[in-house]
């Protein structure tokens, strides 16, 4: 019995000491290839090796770790903040489905607008204190904790929501008995990735004027050209986002159990002209609703006409009224110019990430050489890996659509591993014993079960693709609609600034509505519990 037990054991203990193995060797091959490649480029003032980087933490000690502690707990407080908005509007729109896209519709328009224009801001408003800090923690993570869960919240066989009407119970019941047990598993898919997003959020706050964190100390090590202090910071950085990541995917792998057991059902969908007046109709809720939330906001918050533009200004800005369309001419060819970066970066970053994960599908021992990589690019703060990028490809079209595709593919690498984990136990157990080759495995019921989880992951990304090019506009390039934005705040150019901030917001919810509408014809062929 002893033997028989051994014998079983060996099997499936060989393959992850060997997928161990491949991911330590990964990771020392990474670290060898960082340190030629900054030996290499010693004197540029680009990039520090990891020996100077140790260096680095270990002379500067305490006083990163102090910068750590208030980092760490902006972080902790804004990820708890804003995740915590996310389920509560997660489990609004699912009980009340009518008010689904007004809280999509509203929560893409907060998470669009543009950080050259909010961080300032948030500082005016909320003082010199943690507050935007936390407030930029809470917005980095509750969208990419929102979208996935929505998700989750759909992907239930209509058989279920079928016994709760027959039991004479209602959405509310239906939301707590089946849908939230359902949604654990692409809840944690988004936990995973707001726990950098969180720590990335705080330190961006920090960068607006705080007066402590990794943030403050990185803005002073860049002033002083001090490279390996500067990755010293990334590097904790990325070190903290890799352990939170770690740390809530254990969770998430103990909450979520096995496969799922079962194949979704196809629920039955309204069609014809009443979807599409449902459809109109919550379009013009939610933009109703973001012109009393910004107006209101303008007058109860007391702000100056000097610096606020009211919804009727604007709309002289882009009529042309007010300077005779000056303003208009020059905000459209700063977004022809954005373009020629976001939309090739966009479909990099999520080509990157689909292919990504489905080598880690395929070949589980590649995960401990890719996610660290993944998790790493992702940690450090764009504001800091901005001109870096440049810096090593240049201020041309390549550095700027590769920090794009960074930006993109670690949500879309992290959502399509776990979509591709959701593929039905039934299915697996018959490939199995016809013993199907892993990549038809892969082609003919991971992928399928993927694609809501992809798709979620390609809105997710909408966003993400304009806070990183207008960033590394402003930043680094010097062009499009980002770089007009900083020097219209520079200049005072209101009228400019606020018209660049909306048609930015306008571009990225049009970029919103035509992956989803794209989703809605894909998945209501394969995975039509979700096109409804």
């Amino acid at each position: 019995m002893i033997v028989a037990v051994t014998a079983s054991i060996r099997p499936l203990a060989a393959p992850a000491r060997r997928d161990a193995a491949v991911g330590v060797a990964g990771v020392v091959v990474a670290l060898v290839a960082w340190e030629v490649l900054a030996r290499s480029l010693e004197g540029a003032f680009v990039l520090a090796a990891p020996t100077a980087v140790v260096v680095a933490i270990v002379d500067n000690g305490p006083l990163l770790g102090r910068a750590l502690a208030a980092t760490g707990s902006t972080a902790l407080a804004g990820f708890v903040i804003g995740n915590l908005a996310a389920v509560a509007l997660a489990g609004l729109a699912a009980a009340w489905p009518r008010s689904q896209r007004t809280v999509t519709g509203l929560a893409l328009i907060v998470v669009c607008l543009p950080l050259v224009a909010t961080a300032p801001l948030l500082r005016v408003l909320l003082g010199p204190g943690d507050g935007p800090q936390i407030a930029l923690a809470a917005l980095a993570v509750y969208y990419t904790t929102l979208i996935p869960l929505l998700v989750g919240l759909r992907a239930v066989p209509d058989t279920w929501l079928d016994l709760v009407r027959v039991a004479g119970r209602g959405a509310v019941t239906a939301l707590v008995v089946v849908r939230a047990r359902a949604s654990v598993p692409y809840l944690a898919a988004g936990l995973q990735i707001a726990a950098p997003a969180a720590f990335l959020g705080a330190m961006v706050g920090e960068f607006t004027g705080a007066e402590r964190g990794l943030g403050v100390l990185t803005i002073r090590a860049s002033r002083d050209l001090d490279v390996d202090l500067t990755w010293a910071l990334a590097t904790i950085a990325a070190a903290v986002s890799m352990l939170a990541y770690a740390i809530v995917g254990m969770i998430g792998r103990a909450a979520t159990g096995g496969q799922p057991p079962t194949i979704l059902a196809a629920p039955r969908i309204a069609a014809g002209p009443g979807r599409v007046r449902r459809t109109l109709a919550s379009t013009a809720s939610a933009v109703v609703a973001t012109i009393v939330l910004w107006w209101g906001g303008i007058i109860l918050l007391g702000i100056t006409p000097f610096v606020a533009r009211t919804p009727l200004d604007v709309v002289g800005i882009f009529a042309g009224t007010r300077d005779g369309g000056l303003t208009r001419d020059a905000l459209f060819a700063a977004l022809c110019d954005t373009a020629v970066y976001v939309v090739p970066g966009y479909i990099a970053g999520l080509a990157a990430g689909v292919l990504l994960a489905v080598l880690i599908v395929l070949a589980p021992g590649a995960s401990g050489a890719i996610m660290p990589v993944a998790v790493a690019l992702r940690s450090v703060p764009i504001v800091t890996s901005a001109p870096l990028i440049v810096l090593l490809l240049g201020r041309g079209s390549l550095g700027a659509i590769t920090l794009i595709a960074v930006m993109v593919f670690f949500p879309t690498l992290v959502a399509c591993l776990h979509g591709l984990r959701q593929a039905p136990g039934q299915v697996l157990d018959v490939m199995a014993v016809y013993a199907t080759a892993p990549w038809r495995v892969v082609v003919r019921a991971r992928i399928p079960a993927m694609l809501p989880a992809f798709f979620a992951a390609a809105r997710m990304s909408v966003p993400a693709a304009v806070l990183a090019v207008t960033v590394v506009e402003w930043l680094a390039t010097g062009t499009g609609i980002g770089a007009l934005m900083a020097r219209s705040a520079s200049l005072s150019n209101y009228d400019a600034l606020a018209g660049a901030v909306v048609l930015v917001t306008a571009v990225a919810a049009l970029g919103y509505a035509a992956v989803g509408a794209i989703e809605t014809r894909m998945l209501a062929r394969y995975a039509p519990e979700q096109a409804s």
